[in-house]
């Protein structure tokens, strides 16, 4: 198994489509919000000429009403990998979303879930707001509670909790891969990123950012749990309420990309599996391709300073 990692912006689908083609490979996206048909400026998805006859996978598979399942993708992209491999070909997952490439490539176990729990959780969020349901969890599940900031997940960590009698920190997973795997980091210069992330906001503007965002509004982009809070979405949604115009849009998503992505890296620098190369060198395909091959060498250190 093939992953390639990185922050946002740092070219994980280019190397990932020259690995396919250098290697026999199909590519498995790991972005979750490249999984929402019509979701394409915002996401920087690729394009059917980028893919350059290479075949994708779990792209455009969600409306922007439905919910994405870290769950569900694991079951996808298991079943996926395994059929690759069986035809002879090499899978090579790529994205950005931390959680779902650690599912895919690790021993991890998720609960299941109760709409019915889950609703009053959310009746109590609504009524009482989150200090009451925190106060909980840190009863209950403190280390849960000492990691988890936001009241979506401390509400799922009491469902994981009344659901399942155990605390939704026993469930977080290890680094054991479920099978052989290559994970290959792109390593970026910061500042670097930071100006690429800047013009690519501002070309998704010139390319239509704020029709695709209306189009996707009246498709029923707000009724979604995820999809609306994607980057430059959740952001141009104002312009079409009225409470910003699209200047203000775009700064702002630049500020909250270059967030994402330095929490992105803090996210895959932990996991020291990770065989980082430098994302700006005229031989990473090559370089790629030779830790993708029996007898690689070991871990490609570079400095991260």
């Amino acid at each position: 198994m093939i992953a390639v990692v990185g922050p946002t912006g740092s070219g994980k689908s280019d190397l990932a489509v020259s690995l396919a083609l250098e290697l026999n490979g199909e590519v498995i996206n790991a972005d979750s919000m490249q999984f929402y048909r019509g979701m394409d400026i915002g996401t920087a998805k690729i394009t059917e000429a980028e893919r350059r006859g290479v075949r994708h996978h779990l792209l455009d598979i969600l409306d922007v009403t439905e919910e994405a399942s870290v769950s569900e993708f694991q079951q996808q992209a298991r079943a996926l990998i395994a059929d690759i491999h069986a035809r002879g070909k090499r899978a090579i997952l790529a994205g950005g979303s931390g959680l779902y490439v650690r599912a895919a490539l690790d021993v991890l176990e998720f609960p299941g879930t109760d709409p019915a729990i889950r609703s009053r959780l959310e009746a109590e969020l609504e009524s009482g707001g989150p200090a009451p349901l925190r106060a909980r969890l840190e009863a209950v599940d403190p280390v849960s509670a000492g990691r988890l900031g936001d009241a979506r997940r401390i509400i799922r960590a009491l469902e994981v909790r009344e659901l399942t009698g155990r605390p939704f920190s026993s469930f977080m997973p290890t680094r054991e891969y479920v099978q052989p795997a290559v994970q290959i980091g792109l390593d970026v210069d910061r500042e670097l990123l930071r100006e690429r992330l800047a013009r690519r906001v501002h070309a998704m503007v010139d390319q239509g950012l704020l029709e695709e965002v209306r189009r996707l509004d009246a498709a029923g982009l707000r009724l979604g749990r995820t999809a609306p809070r994607a980057l430059g979405y959740a952001q141009f949604l104002k312009v079409l309420d009225g409470e910003a115009d699209a200047a203000q849009a775009a700064e702002d998503t630049i500020v909250a990309t270059r967030q994402f992505a330095r929490r992105q890296l803090t996210w895959f620098r932990a996991d020291p599996r990770i065989r980082w190369l430098d994302w700006r060198d005229p031989g990473l395909v090559a370089s790629a391709a030779a830790l993708c091959r029996p007898g690689h060498p070991g871990p490609v250190i570079l400095n991260h300073g």
